[in-house]
């Protein structure tokens, strides 16, 4: 990313404010979610504030969530992504890979090409048969996207004059384990025993069916 470019995040603002803990936990979304998850609980896993500037807003490298996260396992979250304003191709709206969530966990091998396409290092690796199409997220303000957290997804700049917000949820279902093979700024919140249910004030539950 060049040094004139800008993605602004802010992690955990449930935490600090009532009104987005209370979004965290709207019925519609969590009772879609779970729907998605197979579930019938869900705790909060972390949420993200964000926001990409008009002009300088910076592209995302392609990427899967959950190999980000290695401290939680299965590999079942979703996230619902709830857009702020337009977001659209011109103000760098996201891209996914439709199906890539079944492909397995291909995070070491995802490049960024210079066209903000992903690309892969070892397509042999791949599914026989699959094929790297991406299609852009494209959605209007107040409205809300899922994924899954092993989907491929990336986005490109912002060279518009429009600003892209947004803020995203990242859902567990109530069968998430603490499973730490690496490390995480989450884990300071933490406080169960490696392979016991991650739960915690931290991690309040949002829905129980």
């Amino acid at each position: 990313m060049e040094a004139s470019e800008t993605i602004v995040q802010v992690v955990n603002i449930w935490m600090a404010s009532d009104i987005y803990l209370q979004h965290a936990a709207n019925h519609i979304l969590c009772e879609d979610v779970a729907q998605l998850a197979g579930t019938d609980t869900l705790r909060i896993w972390h949420d993200q504030i964000q926001y990409k500037p008009p002009v300088t807003g910076g592209p995302t490298k392609w990427h899967q969530d959950h190999p980000l996260w290695p401290i939680i396992k299965p590999a079942e979250l979703i996230s619902a992504w709830v857009a702020l304003d337009d977001a659209i191709v011109e103000n760098g709206c996201m891209w996914m890979v439709p199906g890539s969530h079944q492909w397995g966990d291909h995070q070491r091998h995802l490049l960024h090409g210079p066209d903000h396409m992903p690309q892969h290092k070892r397509p042999e690796l791949l599914p026989e048969g699959v094929e790297i199409k991406p299609v852009p997220f494209e959605i209007k303000k107040g409205q809300v996207g899922y994924h899954h957290c092993m989907t491929w997804h990336g986005s490109l700049p912002n060279q518009s004059q429009m600003k892209r917000r947004a803020i995203a949820v990242h859902y567990m279902p109530g069968h998430i384990r603490y499973e730490p093979v690496g490390n995480h700024p989450m884990n300071k919140h933490v406080h169960v025993q490696p392979g016991e249910l991650l739960t915690g004030d931290d991690f309040p539950v949002v829905y129980k069916k």
